[in-house]
């Protein structure tokens, strides 16, 4: 960008200096929460699209398709593949393109599958091959995911990145929530007859409306397109080619955050993209759609407090009692299923909030842990090659993003594998058990490493 582009473009901050505490207190602050606020509602609205078919796939066959159990677990999972592979490439736009030209183009887009999938719905004769291209087009949305973290760390000082982050990523979470509040209510809505939208007949002499589900998100997303184009900023201190954001897939911290990482948010989106379709297959008598919500909206209020408490009690303390405790859940898991323990639901809902709880308050500690590690990171090894304290931070900043964004593509993974796992375990034996004790022992291997390499050995981390 010329300098007479950027003299002329009033979105973009080319003195950025979020470490000055005059800076930020006179005018950084206002400008970053703005920033905030609106990629909070664009997330929001991205993760409403990600998790789009957990509410959908429960009710195709109930509108006149006839799908298999396996099938309709392998559309809720097949977006968080696809938002996983994506989630890569994405992490290294905003340094390229800015914050806020990614954040317009990359939620403009995702009306594309919100108004295919509405489409297709209508028409029982869709295929089956259909919904897996609309399923993998809503894995879109999943990735702006990597991409909002990563600009929204580059307008926060080092001590707020745990709270900005638990902001941005638990409140943007929260969208996993609100769509399987508001989908279960708007299918039953006359909303778009006028755009040829006819209900089906229910047993209960209701009719559904299943295309509502996917078409109320279109307007919405315009709306959050046009507030990103005309309230957020650029910052020119953040731009940086791809080479330049590389090396950091070369730190083996990187690939172990990435695990700690995996183990909480992939949790927390896996339970959310699968436990409708669990909870229908082990309760069937239970309409589940009605409680759904509640685990991702616990999972998400709880990684904005991770991302607060961390900050304050330290990231590693937290996320290693969280660990404990996610194993002690997926344990008692166990004794709530049918067949294996008292097959009671209450007991099995109340277990399994307790996982979307520690799982959304590890996703934020975990992310608190990556912000603060990647700074100490870059930061000793500028300085050891005698560099000067600005090189130090402004390095600190461009590989602390990649590396959030990076890791967030390896955590987006178990929203695939963990549905997937259970529609396997499922297919194969009849029980979700098979899959619940590779997820205990992943935990119970997440305990030891968070210990042995972060609890006991801080002065590790500079290596």
């Amino acid at each position: 960008m010329s300098q007479q582009t950027e003299k002329n473009n009033h979105y973009l901050l080319s003195n950025w200096k979020p470490e000055n505490a005059a800076f930020w207190e006179n005018k950084g602050k206002t400008i970053a929460r703005r920033n905030l606020v609106i990629s909070v509602a664009c997330l929001l609205l991205a993760f409403c699209v990600w998790m789009l078919f957990s509410a959908v796939a429960v009710n195709l066959n109930k509108v006149g398709f006839n799908f298999t159990t396996d099938q309709l677990f392998m559309l809720t999972a097949l977006p968080s593949l696809s938002g996983a592979i994506l989630r890569v490439p994405y992490s290294f736009m905003v340094p390229i393109f800015g914050g806020r030209y990614w954040t317009v183009l990359s939620t403009v887009i995702l009306i594309i599958p919100c108004v295919w999938l509405g489409i297709a719905v209508q028409n029982t004769s869709t295929p089956y091959s259909v919904f897996i291209i609309i399923a993998l087009l809503c894995g879109f949305a999943g990735a702006n995911f990597a991409s909002s973290m990563g600009n929204i760390s580059f307008f926060f000082p080092k001590s707020k990145q745990g709270s900005a982050l638990g902001i941005n990523g638990g409140l943007g979470n929260l969208g996993v929530s609100v769509m399987q509040m508001v989908a279960p209510v708007v299918i039953f809505l006359p909303m778009f007859t006028l755009l040829g939208v006819h209900g089906v007949p229910q047993d209960d002499g209701s009719s559904l409306f299943l295309a509502n589900a996917a078409w109320i998100w279109a307007p919405l997303l315009l709306l959050a397109t046009l507030a990103a184009f005309f309230g957020m900023n650029d910052i020119a201190s953040s731009k940086a080619t791809i080479a330049s954001q590389l090396p950091v897939l070369k730190r083996l911290h990187l690939w172990l955050l990435s695990l700690l990482y995996l183990a909480t948010f992939g949790s927390f989106i896996g339970f959310s993209a699968g436990f409708a379709m669990l909870s229908k297959t082990q309760f069937p008598d239970v309409n589940i759609l009605h409680l759904a919500f509640f685990g991702p909206l616990i999972g998400a209020l709880a990684r904005s407090a991770g991302g607060v408490i961390s900050d304050k009690l330290g990231g590693v303390r937290v996320t290693l009692v969280n660990f404990i405790f996610m194993a002690l859940f997926s344990a008692l898991l166990f004794l709530t299923l049918p067949g294996t323990g008292s097959g009671s639901f209450t007991a099995f809902y109340l277990v399994f909030m307790g996982l979307f709880l520690t799982a959304g308050l590890g996703s934020g500690s975990t992310f608190q842990m990556i912000a603060v590690i990647f700074r100490q990171i870059t930061v000793y090894r500028v300085k050891l090659h005698g560099g000067t304290d600005e090189q130090a931070q402004k390095e600190a900043v461009t590989d602390t993003a990649a590396a959030l964004g990076f890791i967030s593509a390896i955590g987006a993974v178990g929203g695939f594998f963990i549905p997937k796992a259970f529609g396997t375990s499922l297919a194969m034996t009849g029980s979700p058990v098979g899959a619940m004790k590779v997820f205990l022992v992943f935990y119970i291997v997440c305990v030891f490493v968070t210990w042995l390499v972060y609890g006991r050995r801080q002065k590790h981390v500079k290596s």
